[in-house]
């Protein structure tokens, strides 16, 4: 049975070329938020001079007095706002006339609403750092990586498991969320999501598509797991302690621009494809694990395994990036029948 499809010489160019202008709209976008946010204007004081004035993060900050250097510095900021807002402008209307494209060319592959969280979260930085996307959403990466479609029954998912790095910074944190956190950038997105209980740790909304905050189970669980949500609020989300998830928090990432159901692209980290079918086939085995879930682990690891033997050669099972794992579940690879070339020639053992 053949679980994934090569894609087209058409859809590959059509990816391509849609993959560089949503990184200029990202590039330019960025540019114009932190470069011409808030505004520039002439104030004059109770002495009768005129001074110029930088707002920004509605707080208005004195330049100077009028002179030819302030005059330049206010015709500059003006100017280079309206080019750089003209270019987001283009580049939007450009990923525009792309999305029905992508569509009609059976591109879009991310389901809607998982791709607007997705979004929110990597607008605040978040995605790579504090969150990576774990479970059958991470599928959409691989199979971009490999230039293939996985056959749809492999992907079909009503979730979005959000595996969250205990690690990041406290600071950053602060700074990037609301006070509502988590719960809070999900309701921005659909207002119905609601935690389902207190302190749960998982989102739910109207029509029942959920989101699951999760994080590693401690090495020493009488210190601790560490931060487990992004707020104080009582209504945001907890992380949930699940064993084997330091695998995946502790193996290389990867990331690659996806398309959504509607044709718009978005981009996105997961764990290294290696460490998701090591980790799925190791789930697959599990005695406490629903039987219908133990199955499709075990077809989604095998599926992965396959696309990095035929597709993705120069990732290795045995490569030193994946040392972080145990050894034993490292063994498991030799289960997938993967003829690793970085273990021929080998002189040393397989400490």
């Amino acid at each position: 049975m053949n679980n994934f499809n090569e894609l087209s010489p058409d859809q590959i160019r059509q990816l391509v070329n849609t993959e560089q202008v949503y990184e200029s709209y990202k590039a330019s976008s960025k540019e114009y938020e932190q470069r011409f946010s808030g505004s520039m204007s002439w104030k004059t004081s109770t002495n009768g001079k005129e001074y110029l004035y930088k707002k920004s993060g509605g707080i208005w900050k004195s330049l100077g007095p009028r002179s030819t250097e302030t005059e330049t510095t206010f015709g500059q900021f003006h100017a280079g706002r309206e080019n750089s807002k003209e270019r987001v402008g283009s580049l939007a209307q450009r990923l525009d006339e792309l999305a029905p494209v992508n569509r009609a060319m059976s591109l879009g592959r991310v389901p809607q609403l998982t791709a607007r969280i997705i979004r929110a979260l990597d607008k605040l930085g978040l995605i790579g750092t504090a969150i990576d996307i774990v479970g059958t959403n991470a599928l959409f990466v691989y199979e971009r990586l490999a230039g293939v479609h996985v056959t749809s029954g492999l992907l079909s998912t009503q979730d979005v498991d959000l595996l969250m790095d205990s690690r990041f910074s406290l600071r950053l944190i602060g700074r990037t969320f609301s006070q509502k956190g988590l719960i809070g950038i999900l309701q921005k997105v659909d207002h119905s999501f609601a935690p389902l209980a207190k302190n749960s740790y998982r989102a739910a909304n109207r029509d029942g598509f959920l989101v699951d905050l999760i994080k590693p189970t401690p090495k020493n669980i009488m210190s601790g797991g560490g931060r487990s949500g992004f707020s104080s609020d009582d209504e945001d989300l907890r992380a949930v302690e699940i064993e084997g998830l330091a695998w995946l928090v502790n193996s290389p990432k990867v990331s690659a621009v996806v398309i959504d159901q509607r044709g718009y692209p978005l981009n996105f980290s997961c764990p290294d494809p290696r460490a998701f079918a090591l980790h799925k086939l190791w789930l697959s085995r599990r005695a406490d694990r629903d039987a219908a879930k133990r199955s499709r682990d075990g077809m989604q690891a095998r599926v992965v395994a396959e696309l990095i033997r035929t597709r993705l050669p120069h990732l290795h099972f045995g490569s030193e990036d994946l040392r972080a794992m145990p050894a034993a579940l490292r063994r498991l690879a030799e289960e997938f029948n993967v003829s690793d070339s970085a273990d021929e020639g080998r002189l040393t053992p397989n400490w």
